[in-house]
């Protein structure tokens, strides 16, 4: 049973699945959104969509409804109809497997606008009310990995006997953790040519001690560095206990770890938010399947890096990161220059990637482009959600976890 609590002054509604908290907002007359998240704000990766959701909320006047530890299960489509009979006139979900279950609500509450973030249906679905949204995050990976990759020479530097291997910590072997660790290796790699890169995968989004574990284990394996697509504490917390420099996603943990967080590469959600809000509040097409994208500067924009470890990054990373934002950003260079990596020894020059959804999951459409002179995966350009999934060399994957 769902349990009332106090009313927020704020007016946020926060509720959730079996032992989650409820707060109710009656004699509020603002027009209702309605989030639904995986976990709660103990989540790096929910806390993020968490934050971004109350500000574009509060930024445009609308009341949001907030349920948290919701499933990937039956349980996100009775939280969607609960939102939706609740008046909710967006409603978003943050987790991929969520969205199954968003779709059936959208088919039935035709009145009502969803939407689901790292998913991969809305553009084949084709439901005026069905949408996806995702950012061109592996940017700012490779971003995040340059500045590993500038750690890391400052360390063989120091020491000629540092080991040139990187550590990763991933959830599932994705194409979404895929795409973003291979962008973080590019961009180490454009610093240190030689450096390689181990990938332990822990089988959950949210697991701190498998997290813990995992870092624990790319630690003993002589990794020098260490990174993460998973979203809690423990790969962090394990870096800073072993004082092994980290790289982290979804936000700082500087607070917590002062002496060996680095960077920090997330995608900003609030900017997409305020559009659809606007959509909701004066009308217009919130769009079938949204890209966010870099911004002015390395911290503006839909695809962000949170400011510098004062004491682990090393001088002059942040003239560097400038640089390559600079170049990203206007199409100079590119993350998946086929020239700059190679499968089996090969460079890779055709790849059809399986980018409309089906039950084979099978390659459907061409992603090798070349512009300008230069060849290159697209990634993010067919449809949001990453669908980069190639296994280069120079990565060797531990286990994998489907």
């Amino acid at each position: 049973m769902k349990k009332q609590l106090l009313v927020l002054a704020s007016a946020i509604c926060l509720t959730g699945a079996a032992g989650a908290s409820l707060v109710s907002c009656n004699n509020d007359s603002r027009v209702q959104v309605g989030l639904i998240a995986l976990h709660d704000e103990n989540s790096t990766y929910d806390k993020n969509f968490i934050d971004a959701f109350k500000a574009a909320a509060e930024a445009k006047g609308v009341k949001a409804v907030i349920k948290t530890g919701v499933p990937e299960g039956t349980e996100c489509y009775e939280a969607a109809a609960d939102l939706a009979d609740q008046g909710c006139k967006f409603v978003f979900a943050d987790s991929f497997g969520h969205e199954d279950y968003m779709i059936k609500a959208a088919k039935e509450f035709k009145d009502v606008q969803f939407s689901h973030g790292t998913g991969t249906k809305a553009h084949t679905e084709n439901l005026s009310n069905y949408h996806n949204a995702f950012a061109s995050i592996y940017e700012g990976r490779y971003i995040a990995g340059v500045a590993a990759g500038l750690k890391l020479k400052s360390m063989i530097e120091a020491n000629p006997n540092t080991s040139h291997k990187l550590g990763y910590v991933g959830a599932y072997t994705y194409a979404e953790v895929i795409s973003g660790y291979t962008a973080y290796y590019l961009g180490a790699k454009s610093i240190v040519d030689d450096v390689t890169m181990e990938v332990q995968f822990t089988g959950s989004w949210y697991d701190e001690a498998s997290e813990k574990d995992a870092a624990k284990k790319l630690i003993a394996n002589g990794c020098s560095v260490i990174s993460q697509h998973a979203d809690s504490w423990g790969a962090p917390n394990a870096c800073e206990e072993a004082g092994v420099p980290n790289i982290t996603y979804n936000g700082s943990t500087e607070s917590n770890c002062p002496n060996t967080y680095v960077i920090s590469s997330k995608i900003n959600w609030q900017p997409y938010f305020e559009d659809c809000f606007d959509k909701i509040l004066n009308g217009g097409t919130i769009a079938t399947d949204y890209t966010g994208s870099l911004g002015d500067t390395l911290y503006v924009g839909s695809v962000v890096n949170t400011t510098l470890g004062a004491k682990a990054a090393v001088s002059g990373t942040e003239a560097k990161l400038n640089e390559v934002h600079a170049a990203l950003k206007n199409g100079t260079l590119k993350v998946f220059d086929t020239s700059k990596f190679a499968v089996d020894g090969k460079t890779v020059t055709s790849y059809l990637a399986d980018v409309n959804t089906d039950a084979e999951f099978k390659g459907d459409t061409e992603v090798i482009k070349t512009v300008n002179g230069v060849s290159y995966f697209a990634e993010s350009e067919f449809r949001s959600a990453p669908y980069f999934d190639l296994k280069i060399d120079g990565i060797s994957l531990l286990n994998t976890k489907f």
